[in-house]
Parts: C-alpha cells; structure tokens; sequence
C-alpha cells in the first residue's frame, strides 16, 4: 500500500507550537484557522486508561504547572515529573498547559508562543470533538503515539495503546482521516493489522535507528537504507529529521514508494530546500511561515477552518 499525497503538505506540529501551547485545544484551533494539511499531535496512556494529548511520558515542567491536588491529601501530589501512565485524568486535568514554562533562558518559542493561562491537558475525544465542530473533514489527523520501547517503565503496552486509538478514531468515523505515527515501529505493525485502511508515518531519528525501536528490524540488513525498512515495518510514508534528508535519503525513499514528511522544520530557508528535494510534507511549528513559502512559490495552500458550531468538549 502507497500513501498519495498530491504537491507538498503543511503538517502543524504539535498543533502550531512556536504560536500557541503545545497538544492543547487552543493551540490545534489556532492551527486549524491558519490553514493546514495536517494537524500533528502526541497521544499516551492515563493510569484509567484514557487518551489525553501529551508529547512527554513523565509530566513535563516546560508545559506544565500544578494547580491543585485532584483530591485533599492526594499522596501524588504534586503531579509535575510523574509518569503520565501512573496518573488519572482527574489529576492531569487539574495541570495548567497554556503557560510555556522555559528551562533555559534561549528557549526557542518564549518570543513566540503566545500563552493560553487556564488551558488543560485535552483528551483525544475533546480533539475529535473539536475537529468535528470545525467541520475539518479536509484536515488529517496526524496521532503520534507515544511509546518508548527502552521505557517499558513509563510506556502502555503498545497493543492496547493502538487499539484504544484505532477505537476512538472509528468511533468518529475518522479512520480514514487520520495517519498513526510512531518512533516505535511495533505500533506501525499493529495499526497495520487493526486499520489497514489508515495510514502510517515511520518516524525516525538518529537515536532511534536501533532495532529496539525498529520492531525487531536491523538497518544493517536493508544496508542503511532506512525508507526500505520502513516500508517492510509498515510504514506508509517515512517521516525522518529533516537533518537525514538530502538527495540520497529521496532516492531511496522513492525506490520504497514511500512519501518523506520531514520533521521538524522552522526555517523556510530548510524548507525551501526540501520542497527541491521533492519532499511531500514539512512538519512545523510554525504553519504561518509555511504558509508565506508556498505563496511565494505558487503551492496550493490549505484552506484556513472556521468553526461550524460550537464544540462539544
């Protein structure tokens, strides 16, 4: 199975995160009115086995703030730095997620991310929910998720992980709309097993081209060429660091039939130099700078979305 994707693509990471805060509500409506192809986000596991929208596995303090205990005298509290998995959604809802909170004093998005204060931690079903509200049928959904295979401590079983994901988008008709990205390459296995019909982004980086991620694959034995492993783990479009894309990782990649969306790319300069490469999607945080490119080029530009009715979150 090939992914067909006509002229390159506008993927908003994370949302739009160098704008808005990061796997919130704000931040994906944000990127839904500017105008994207796709709309990326991070999904794990709660200890009561619900889907909220995290990129980190422990509770991170650059996104998150406590507030509150969930409960007077909870022995957890506080939340900040705890593995996702061990908490309920009752206590990660209680977190503040639309104040940016930088570790370094050259954090990359503090001049750009305006901040939401009273945002919280959203589940994938308020995400759906919105979407629906928007009327974002064009939008793909973009559901990376999170699974560390050198973590077991603090990652879901990646079955019942791709199972309750694979469950919550049929139960919004969304299937079809929607791509399954991982890092853990299991994930690719079992989505293509339960959703055969919905695509799959291989994500890869340097420090994950080992066979631990790779669902048991040695790159050795595909001699490097990371598109053709990717395409024998499942992988319907290949989605690598921008800094693995030249000419050579293109040649490869079209020998695979597989698409290359390229992550994550700020510069439109970069970006520039993917589209020559023939990139078919640029993943950003920043989908307003995208957008100035592909006018400038004369590419076909996502219609920006306007809510329909009000969402039911």
């Amino acid at each position: 199975m090939h992914t067909e994707i006509h002229g390159p693509e506008i993927h908003g990471h994370r949302g739009a995160r160098g704008l808005r805060p990061e796997n919130t509500l704000p931040g994906l409506t944000h990127a839904l009115e500017l105008g994207v192809d796709a709309l990326e986000f991070d999904v794990a596991m709660t200890a009561d086995r619900r889907l909220v929208l995290t990129h980190d596995l422990t509770v991170s303090a650059l996104t998150s703030a406590d507030t509150r205990p969930a409960f007077p005298g909870d022995p957890l509290y506080p939340y900040v730095g705890l593995p996702v998995r061990e908490l309920a959604l009752a206590q990660l809802r209680t977190l503040e997620c639309g104040v940016r909170l930088p570790q370094h004093p050259d954090d990359r998005f503090a001049a750009t991310q305006v901040p939401v204060p009273e945002t919280r931690m959203p589940t994938l079903g308020a995400v759906l929910g919105l979407v629906d509200a928007y009327g974002a049928d064009g939008v793909r959904l973009h559901v990376e998720l999170k699974s560390d295979p050198t973590r077991p401590d603090l990652s879901s079983d990646p079955r019942e992980l791709t199972e309750m994901v694979v469950a919550e988008l049929d139960l919004h008709d969304r299937l079809g709309g929607a791509a399954i990205l991982s890092f853990d390459w299991r994930i690719l296995r079992i989505a293509r097993e339960l959703a055969p019909q919905t695509q799959r982004y291989a994500l890869i980086e340097q420090d994950t081209m080992e066979s631990v991620w790779l669902d048991g694959l040695h790159l050795e034995d595909f001699g490097g060429d990371v598109p053709a492993a990717a395409a024998a783990a499942g992988g319907t479009t290949v989605s690598p660091e921008h800094v693995l894309v030249d000419g050579e990782f293109m040649r490869r990649a079209g020998a695979a039939g597989l698409p290359v969306a390229a992550w994550t790319v700020n510069e439109p300069g970069r970006a520039a130099e993917l589209l020559d490469l023939g990139v078919a999607g640029i993943v950003t945080d920043y989908p307003d700078r995208m957008r100035a490119l592909w006018s400038e080029r004369g590419l076909a530009l996502p219609a920006p979305v306007r809510a329909r009715r009000p969402a039911r979150v």
